[in-house]
Formats: C-alpha cells, structure tokens, sequence
C-alpha cells in the first residue's frame, strides 16, 4: 500500500508554515518532496515524515532558534 501524501496547500494547514516558506526550505533544509506530474504541471506531494520534520522545525523556530539551528535540532529528535 502506497504512503498517503499531502499537497503543499495542505502541508500549509498542517504546519503553519507558509507555502513560500515551504519552497524555500526544499533540498536545504527538508527533503525535496515528491513530484507528481499532471499535464504540463508539476505538483509537490509531501510524505508524513516530511510534514513531521516540518512541525518541529516550526517549534524550534517558535522557542527562538534560528532556521538553520532549528532544522539541525529537528533532524536530530
């Protein structure tokens, strides 16, 4: 059975972390997430685990951390 995956407006809801944000996060500081091909579209699917690494970042950012501190100590829960 496939992993459920979640689109990046959903990922949104989820984290409270803003789309833009979340773009801007791929490759350095979560994993890329999958891309579903529709047409000429391109769509980000993420995987609970990557909404998960998401969430704590967001609380490490909340307690003051900085982005990168925050995902380096997210990384390692």
């Amino acid at each position: 059975m496939k992993e459920r995956t979640f689109s990046i407006g959903d990922a949104e809801k989820l984290t409270r972390v803003s789309q833009r944000m979340l773009r801007a996060w791929e490759g350095r500081h979560i994993p890329v997430p999958e891309r579903i091909v529709c047409g000429d579209r391109a769509y980000r699917r993420y995987t609970q685990g990557q909404i998960d690494l998401i969430k704590r970042i967001k609380k490490y950012q909340d307690q003051g951390y900085t982005l990168k501190m925050a995902a380096q100590k997210a990384r390692e829960d």
